[in-house]
């Protein structure tokens, strides 16, 4: 059986109501996939909710090349903030019918990872991944839904991104890999929509980052799919998931989207 990670994040997670267009559409074409004989991981970000937490603390948000510095109370707020996130989408997914079960990397060290450097503090690396976890689950025919708090082997937390979640996971099943962002595509010109790439490679992917033609965000997201392909995952697709029926309409190619190959 083959297998798909999707990682859902950025503005396509604006509204977590059981009603949201996007988690409708993303039920049904979660659902189309199992159909069609697929083994399915939800990866999700939550940096809306993320950042408004940490606003309503009076404290504020700082990034390093596209990751979220994170000390002690932020951890704290990540964690409070995805947790909700995870809670949130498996109620509208499973109001549509889908079969999912919400996890975090903490759970039974699904994703147990390291920090990733000082600058970033609680920020974690790419994680290794609890195969054995979600074979239990995908054997269930459930569809696991993960939040990227991962766990570090003394037992605390940290804040994995959740590009980087979805690569590592994508990575340890052979999975073909779908990144839905509130994007396109990779850009060549950063700021100009109208130089989106349909397809580009490991190397061009390597220059534009050395370059700074891919930075911030968008760096994280192309990590991941290095991540992925290097370690044998078939396909990697990035695409703009505030569309309707996104997920669907990107791997039949009816979008624009950015396909990276080894």
């Amino acid at each position: 059986m083959s297998a798909v990670v999707v990682k859902l994040g950025g503005h396509t997670l604006d509204d977590l109501g059981p009603d949201s267009p996007v988690l409708i559409d993303l039920a049904s074409d979660l659902a189309e996939l199992k159909a069609g004989g697929n083994d399915v991981v939800l990866v999700h970000g939550g940096g809306p909710q993320i950042a408004g937490l940490l606003a309503a603390r009076g404290l504020q948000s700082s990034f390093v090349d596209g990751l979220r510095v994170t000390d002690d109370e932020t951890m704290e707020c990540v964690s409070m903030a995805l947790g909700y996130v995870n809670q949130k989408v498996c109620a509208a997914l499973s109001r549509r019918g889908l079969p999912v079960m919400g996890l975090s990397g903490a759970d039974s060290q699904l994703l147990l990872s390291s920090p990733l450097g000082a600058a970033w503090g609680r920020a974690g690396s790419s994680p290794e991944v609890g195969s054995q976890v979600l074979g239990t689950v995908l054997s269930a025919g459930l569809v696991p839904v993960v939040s990227p708090v991962a766990v570090d082997s003394r037992g605390e937390l940290l804040n994995c991104n959740a590009d980087t979640a979805a690569g590592a996971i994508a990575a340890a099943l052979g999975a073909e890999l779908i990144l839905l962002s509130d994007v396109d595509q990779i850009r060549s010109v950063p700021d100009d929509p109208s130089t989106g790439l349909a397809d580009v490679d490991v190397a061009q992917v390597e220059a534009m980052v050395t370059s700074g033609a891919i930075r911030d965000g968008m760096r994280p997201k192309v990590q991941a799919a290095l991540d992925a392909l290097g370690a044998g995952a078939p396909t990697v697709q990035l695409a703009n998931g505030t569309k309707p029926h996104a997920l669907r309409d990107a791997r039949a190619n009816r979008v624009a989207t950015t396909k990276v190959h080894p």
